[in-house]
């Protein structure tokens, strides 16, 4: 019988190509049609293998879900950048390839997120998705997500509404 390997753990430089790939692939299938296309191309061109290399070295921690040994999607977690709402944990992004969406793996790489987290002394935790990204806001209610907060995301010179979800 043959054993598959399903592993979080945080991202090395050598994981950027990997990464990038993950990033455009879950990008373009999360947000064709709600950020307007020239914005969302030029995020995915800005965010190629050199840009990841770098995240790898930021100051956010990169986490990557490894299934067989194949970079399946990451997640960036960090301090919370929203000053005004008292939780000290943020998710910045957290995403999938789609061929790996559906079957738990999300809610693996978000546990783990979370659980790093709180190992760090972080009390409560954020996420912010677009208001549009139906598939997102499920995700994050059915995890226990409450939806606190909202603000706007600009998109060359599109606005967008965003909710931002915590866990006290």
């Amino acid at each position: 019988m043959k054993t598959l390997s399903i592993d979080v753990r945080r991202a090395e430089p050598q994981d950027a190509r990997a990464i990038s790939e993950a990033h455009r692939q879950a990008w373009t299938q999360a947000y064709a049609g709600l950020i307007p296309h020239k914005p969302l191309t030029q995020m995915l061109e800005r965010r190629g293998e050199a840009w990841w290399r770098k995240a790898t070295r930021g100051p956010a921690t990169l986490l990557v879900l490894d299934v067989a040994d194949q970079v399946a999607g990451y997640a960036t977690i960090g301090l919370n950048r929203a000053r005004a709402l008292p939780y000290d944990g943020e998710v910045y992004e957290i995403y999938l390839r789609p061929e790996f969406q559906g079957i738990g793996l999300g809610r693996r790489l978000f546990g783990e997120g979370r659980r790093l987290l709180k190992s760090l002394g972080c009390e409560g935790l954020v996420v912010w998705c677009l208001e549009d990204s139906e598939h997102a806001a499920r995700f994050f209610r059915r995890h226990g997500g409450v939806d606190l907060a909202e603000g706007m995301e600009d998109f060359g010179g599109t606005q967008l509404r965003k909710i931002g979800f915590v866990w006290p």
